[in-house]
């Protein structure tokens, strides 16, 4: 054998082979990661500041909005209001729901995530009709028995077929920086009206609500603008 030749290791070119097929594999699910990681923060963003999405799990707002249906909600064009008749997704702590909830921590971890993905309600985040707004009388009921807004008879196409306009008799005077708030679904819905001897008096501030619903996303025989 010649000097300074070395023989060749006849295990060393299965190593480096190896090694190579190894490395591009790693590389690709580094990719995978790193791909799934900004796909989560770019719709975490999406989500806190333009759209979400939350499923409704009670009647309260039939037949506009059924149980089950998964709720398109826009947070953006917020800074004039809402105005009496929009639909409003708010926050209802301090008003509709307690102040925090009593779950250990690991219930409220699955909560969390259930809302995230869309597969579970809030118990804090309601979905409802805004009947009054800064400067308004909401009373019911008129003479006709329809509801009552500064004087006014008016007229409610989206109440549940069959429920009245409110089976509470009530006058309210919505103050600066709050909403008077009812579900469609008259005769179930628990709103404004049924937290008149509540903190606050069932009013929610303005700057708790969320945004508009504007689109069913799911059930798709349900799925349209809203």
């Amino acid at each position: 054998m010649p000097t300074g030749t070395r023989a060749r290791d006849p295990h060393s070119t299965g190593s480096h082979a190896v090694r190579r097929e190894r490395q591009p594999r790693t590389r690709g699910w580094r990719s995978v990661v790193l791909a799934l990681l900004v796909a989560a923060l770019v719709a975490g963003v999406l989500r806190a500041f333009v759209v979400d999405v939350y499923w409704i799990g009670s009647d309260s707002m039939q037949p506009t909005v059924e149980p089950g249906d998964r709720v398109l909600v826009g947070k953006l064009g917020q800074d004039s209001g809402p105005e009496r008749g929009d639909l409003v997704v708010f926050d209802g702590r301090g008003s509709f729901a307690p102040l925090r909830s009593d779950d250990p921590w690991p219930v409220q971890a699955l909560q969390t995530l259930g809302r995230w993905t869309g597969l579970a309600g809030s118990d804090s985040v309601y979905l409802k009709r805004v009947l009054g707004t800064p400067g308004d009388t909401v009373a019911c009921c008129g003479p006709s028995g329809r509801l009552e807004v500064n004087g006014e008879e008016i007229s409610e196409d989206y109440v549940q077929e069959g429920d009245r306009p409110s089976e509470i008799e009530f006058t309210a005077v919505v103050p600066e920086g709050r909403l008077w708030l009812m579900g469609d679904h008259r005769s179930v819905s628990v709103d404004s009206r049924s937290l008149l001897g509540a903190p606050g008096g069932g009013l929610v501030r303005a700057d708790k609500v969320i945004g508009e619903p504007v689109a069913v996303l799911w059930p798709l025989d349900r799925a349209g603008q809203l």
